[in-house]
């Protein structure tokens, strides 16, 4: 399974979001995590199409979460960034070349694309079970609990500044 590296920028922003009490632009994001903008940017846009986030216009605007974190899982930011089709698609190899089975007689998938299919829902049901809220715990016991504040007071510091 290969993600992409949207998929990693919109999980720390929407844990980061969780410290912030004034919706933040893309821009501070992207600052803060020493990314592209505008890459950035369209992750936050993905997110705003999913409804995990708010895009709030104006001079003090910027994004916001629209739900609690615990509201939000991991699954949920994937599918809004990646899409939700699955990672295996069968093309039912098993009807061609010359031992090919007939298709009236391919009533059931095969083997190979029961395995994947049993993969993907095992690896949808992890990321389901994980919320941003679970995300925000881990990095409060591994990194403090003040990190998050911290990161909240210095994202929210820039629309004081915009006033």
């Amino acid at each position: 399974m290969k993600l992409s590296g949207g998929v990693e920028w919109a999980l720390h922003c929407c844990v980061v979001l969780t410290a912030a009490t004034e919706p933040v632009p893309a821009a501070r994001l992207a600052q803060l995590h020493d990314v592209s903008p505008s890459y950035l940017a369209k992750q936050m846009q993905a997110l705003s199409r999913a409804g995990l986030v708010e895009s709030v216009q104006g001079k003090t605007g910027g994004y916001a979460l629209t739900r609690a974190a615990t509201a939000i899982t991991v699954l949920d930011v994937v599918q809004a960034v990646d899409g939700a089709d699955p990672a295996f698609v069968c093309t039912e190899i098993r009807q061609r070349g010359p031992f090919g089975t007939p298709p009236q007689d391919c009533t059931k998938p095969c083997p190979i694309a029961r395995a994947m299919a049993a993969a993907d829902a095992a690896w949808r049901a992890s990321l389901q079970g994980v919320s941003i809220a679970d995300l925000v715990g881990t990095v409060e016991q591994d990194s403090g609990p003040e990190a998050l504040p911290r990161i909240g007071t210095w994202l929210n510091s820039a629309s004081s500044s915009r006033g």
